[in-house]
């Protein structure tokens, strides 16, 4: 069975097996419990599964899913047909795990958004990403990459780009360069704020970076506002996540 990449998934399958390997190989060798997402033709899921690992993986795409188990036997045990996005992740593991993937493009940022949701039981992520997007994740203050991912990703892991990967691996060829990076979480970096807070106001300091955060939180109010003065005066791409949380902790909706 030939499986036939389809746009509106973002579908950009892997087909060098080295590529894969290097892949695998950047899991933290203690990983116990491992969810795969967007299988695809299965080139990591071939030699995951010959891993000692609690194995899961989920796909959305249903003519990838019947080519996964027509290709590896007893892969009906580990799949998941299901949408990455709509899974309930407390559901698939008892105990914290780590994620897996060639991410699709499409949804990259969202499977982001997820994992920093569910932070408390994901340990780790090693994913391909277009390369932008992996700079954007890895950069910090005073890059111009730097951005609402890079501080909230920052806030409870650690980034690392690992590798970039150029397009003739994939099937069809992607228009653009694609990157690897690896996200720990530091179990140090617990934020001292309100969490839903923090993700709030950066988002809304990145939404009008041009404007100083004075400005740009004029939703907010900063009790002693004075001894903020020095970040309240800068814009969003110069403030750490450090900073960002140094805010949240003190930050009032005006009115209250």
């Amino acid at each position: 069975m030939h499986l036939k990449a389809k746009k509106r998934f973002g579908q950009h399958f892997l087909i060098d097996e080295n590529i894969a390997r290097k892949i695998i190989a950047s899991l933290d060798p203690g990983c116990s419990r491992l969810l795969e997402i967007g299988p695809g033709t299965g080139i990591l899921t071939k030699f995951l599964i010959e891993k000692d690992l609690d194995l899961k993986v989920v796909e959305i795409d249903s003519q990838a899913v019947k080519l996964l188990q027509e290709k590896l036997p007893g892969i009906s045990d580990h799949l998941i047909h299901a949408d990455f996005l709509k899974l309930d992740l407390n559901g698939i593991f008892t105990k914290p795990f780590s994620i897996i993937g060639n991410f699709p493009y499409n949804i990259s940022s969202q499977i982001l958004f997820r994992v920093i949701g569910n932070r408390e039981t994901i340990e780790e992520v090693v994913g391909m990403f277009q390369k932008e997007v992996a700079e954007r994740i890895v950069s910090g203050p005073g890059s111009k990459d730097y951005g609402i991912l890079s501080v909230l990703v920052d806030a409870w892991f650690d980034a690392e780009y690992l590798f970039t990967v150029s397009g003739q691996v994939f099937r069809p060829r992607p228009a653009v360069k694609s990157a690897v990076i690896r996200l720990r979480r530091n179990q140090a970096k617990k934020p001292d704020c309100d969490e839903s807070q923090l993700i709030l106001l950066v988002k809304k300091a990145f939404n009008q970076r041009r404007k100083t955060l004075r400005n740009a939180l004029g939703d907010y109010r900063f009790p002693d506002e004075a001894t903020y003065r020095t970040l309240l005066d800068r814009r969003a791409e110069e403030l750490s996540s450090g900073d960002f949380i140094r805010l949240a902790r003190i930050a009032l909706p005006r009115g209250t």
